[in-house]
C-alpha cells in the first residue's frame, strides 16, 4: 500500500470534523489490519498492549524501535489512516517525547497518542506540570513534521487508581491548550463522566471501549459527545480467547468442532 501520507492525515482530520462518532479499531498485526479495512472501518489505531502481546510480552515492555517497526507494518498493510499508541513517548523527559514524534512522522502515520502514565508503580502519573510540558513538546515536534500528524493526548488517571474526574478534566484542558488535537481519558467509569469530559473541552474526545462494565454503545457515546471510539487490545484478546478455546478442544477432546465456527 502506498497511500500519500498527506492524504491519510487529511482523511483522518476530516473524520474528526464530520458529523457523528466513528469507530477506530485496533489491529495487532498486518493481517488483522487488512481484515478490519475490508470490513469497512475508516481508520485504525495500534494498541501498545496488543503490540506487546504479539511479541509475547506485557504492555510497556516494547522498545521504541520495536514499536515503530510494528507501526510501519500496519501502515503499509492498508491505505487507511493509522494512529499509533506511543505510550509515554518511550521516555520521561519532553526531549525524548519530541524525538519519538519526529521518528513517528517518518512511518506514514496519520496520528499518534502520548499519555501521562509514568510506568513507575510508586508514582504512576506524571506531575501536572511535567505532563503538560511533555504534550507541548510533542505538539511542537508534530508541527515541525513535513506532514503534521493528529496528536492525541491521554491522561491515565482512571487506569491507575486515581478516580479524580476534576484532575482528569484539568489535565485534558491543559493538554488542549498545549496543542493536542484530540483528547483521551481511558477508563472513565460511566456516561456521566464521559459527558462531563466532553463538555469541558473543545477538542474531539476519544473513548476507549474494551473494559467490562465501562464499554458503552456507540450511540450512547455519541450522545454524550464522543467523536472517536477505539477498542484498545480487546480485539486481540478476543482473538486469543478463540485460539484458547479451539486449542483446548483439541487437547482435551481430540475433536475439531471449532472448524464449524470459522
Amino acid at each position: 500500500m502506498n497511500a500519500d501520507p498527506a492524504a491519510r492525515v487529511a482523511r483522518f482530520r476530516a473524520l474528526h470534523r464530520a458529523p457523528g462518532a466513528f469507530v477506530m479499531p485496533n489491529p495487532w498485526d498486518a493481517g488483522s489490519a487488512k481484515a478490519l479495512a475490508g470490513l469497512g472501518f475508516l481508520a485504525l489505531a495500534t494498541s501498545s498492549g496488543a503490540s506487546a502481546g504479539v511479541l509475547g510480552r506485557r504492555d510497556g515492555q516494547v522498545s521504541r524501535d520495536e514499536a515503530l517497526a510494528h507501526v510501519r507494518l500496519i501502515v503499509q498493510s492498508t491505505d487507511l489512516p493509522v494512529s499509533a499508541d506511543l505510550e509515554k513517548g518511550f521516555g520521561d523527559d519532553p526531549d525524548t517525547v519530541s524525538q519519538t514524534l519526529a521518528l513517528a512522522g517518518e512511518t506514514g502515520l496519520a496520528g499518534a497518542s502520548i499519555e501521562d502514565a509514568s510506568g513507575d508503580p510508586s508514582h504512576p502519573i506524571f506531575d501536572f506540570t511535567l505532563a503538560v510540558e511533555r504534550i507541548a513538546a510533542a505538539a511542537e515536534a508534530v508541527r515541525r513534521l513535513p506532514v503534521p500528524l493528529v496528536l492525541t493526548a491521554r491522561t491515565e488517571n482512571f487506569l491507575h487508581g486515581r478516580a479524580d474526574l476534576d484532575d482528569t478534566i484539568r489535565r485534558l484542558q491543559a493538554f488542549e491548550k498545549a496543542g493536542a488535537e484530540v483528547l483521551f481519558a481511558p477508563g472513565l467509569p460511566d456516561l456521566a463522566a464521559v459527558r462531563a469530559v466532553c463538555q469541558a473541552v473543545s477538542a474531539p474526545v476519544n473513548f476507549m471501549a474494551g473494559i467490562k462494565g465501562k464499554s458503552f454503545s456507540v450511540p450512547e457515546l455519541e450522545q454524550a459527545g464522543i467523536k472517536r471510539v477505539s477498542v484498545a487490545s480487546s480485539f486481540y484478546r478476543a482473538a486469543m480467547a478463540a485460539l484458547r478455546d479451539a486449542a483446548t478442544e483439541v487437547r482435551d477432546h481430540g475433536s475439531f468442532g471449532y472448524l464449524d465456527r470459522i
